[in-house]
């Protein structure tokens, strides 16, 4: 009895101490990649570089100038934290002073130590403090930095991907984030629910653009993600507007449009969250109508009501949503902008769609200094 409890105490114990172990190398591993993890290897080198480069130039001034100490400081600036990049600003100051008492100050060629090169050395370090008190306050590391800022591109690109739909139906869509950037705060969740049988689109536009809305969005498109398809169609705007609240963000408020869309029949529902109206091509009239539902933007009140409206797709027909970036301009009223893209759309009516999305945007608002995203759905005849 007492072995088998000393057994199960040495047991307790251990799991303990392995618990321990891996908080420790968690703990370890949160403080590198906040950047308070150890860098002694790389202030050490860089503190042997410099005055292996005052030698140089005292000993080889013509290949070696005081100015090349400029380069222990810019590798300093991508590698050290702020405090440890003090003590090789004043490893290279020293260095500074050692070689305009050694060469003198009639040392003729590029080896003089003039205030020019004083200068350069000290700009080059408040450049070089900047960008280290700049990753200190992100928290990412320079050798991870372009790393996870692709990981965050390319994870919005995929949850923005939209599902296959049966023969008969056509999907793509296009989206321009504002001023040339990667990142954008008009996002798409999709899925097919219902068996495979109902295709669910949320078209989200942040407040904001570019890469001001860019964390907001990889988060919230995330969340929506989550949501949809876990909640009946008419609960979605619901629980995505409680998660904005929530949020309590200073600029944190969306608007949303949710098609719900019967692949067998062609029904659908729009609901929509201040969003701009969606745009029915009827192929019979060949007139383009608008189709909206009633809702608040997302994250202004709380119990806010959002009331459907509904519609068909019949073959040939084709409905078309976007943000504001298409059609809003200064100086220039909605519908005039949402006539503009209605006109350049009739142009595919004869040719099909395919490819229509990337151009249209192309067409309308090329130069618009915000975010743009355009989604078709199309029931082939």
């Amino acid at each position: 009895m007492a072995r088998g409890v000393g057994a199960e105490s040495f047991s307790a114990r251990t799991r303990k101490s392995a618990h321990r172990v891996r908080i420790a190398l968690r703990k370890s591993g949160v403080d590198y990649f906040r950047g308070d993890g150890s860098d002694w290897i790389a202030l050490a080198g860089l503190l042997l570089t410099v005055p292996a480069i005052a030698l140089g130039t005292m000993a080889m001034p013509i290949w070696c100038a005081p100015s090349a100490l400029v380069l222990p400081i810019v590798a300093g600036g991508l590698l050290l934290r702020p405090a440890s990049l003090l003590s090789l600003y004043a490893a290279a100051a020293a260095a500074l002073i050692v070689e305009s008492i050694v060469l003198g100050p009639y040392t003729q060629g590029p080896a003089r130590v003039t205030p020019g090169t004083v200068l350069t050395v000290a700009a080059c370090g408040f450049f070089g403090l900047v960008i280290a008190q700049f990753r200190a306050r992100v928290g990412v590391p320079w050798r991870r930095g372009g790393t996870m800022l692709f990981d965050l591109r390319e994870r919005i690109r995929v949850q923005s991907a939209l599902p296959r739909l049966p023969q008969k139906w056509h999907r793509e869509m296009a989206l321009r984030p504002a001023g040339g950037q990667s990142f954008s705060g008009d996002f798409v969740v999709a899925a097919r629910t219902n068996g495979g049988r109902t295709l669910e689109v949320v078209l989200t536009d942040v407040s904001g653009k570019g890469m001001d809305a860019a964390s907001r969005a990889l988060l919230l498109s995330g969340a929506f993600g989550g949501l949809l398809g876990q909640l009946p169609p008419h609960g979605f705007l619901p629980a995505a507007n409680a998660y904005l609240l929530r949020q309590d963000w200073d600029e944190g408020f969306a608007t949303s449009i949710h098609l719900v869309l019967d692949l067998d029949s062609g029904e659908y529902e729009l609901l929509s969250a201040g969003h701009l109206p969606a745009l029915q091509l009827h192929a019979g009239s060949g007139r383009w109508e608008e189709k909206t539902g009633v809702g608040p933007l997302l994250g202004v009140y709380d119990g806010a009501q959002f009331d459907p409206v509904k519609g068909s797709l019949c073959p040939g027909d084709v409905l078309m949503m976007f943000t504001d970036g298409l059609v809003e301009a200064s100086g220039r009223d909605i519908t005039e902008g949402i006539d503009r893209l209605t006109g350049e759309a009739d142009r595919y009516v004869a040719s099909g769609f395919e490819g229509a999305a990337w151009h249209l945007i192309e067409a309308v608002a090329k130069d618009v200094n915000d975010d743009r995203a355009l989604l078709l759905i199309c029931h082939e005849a």
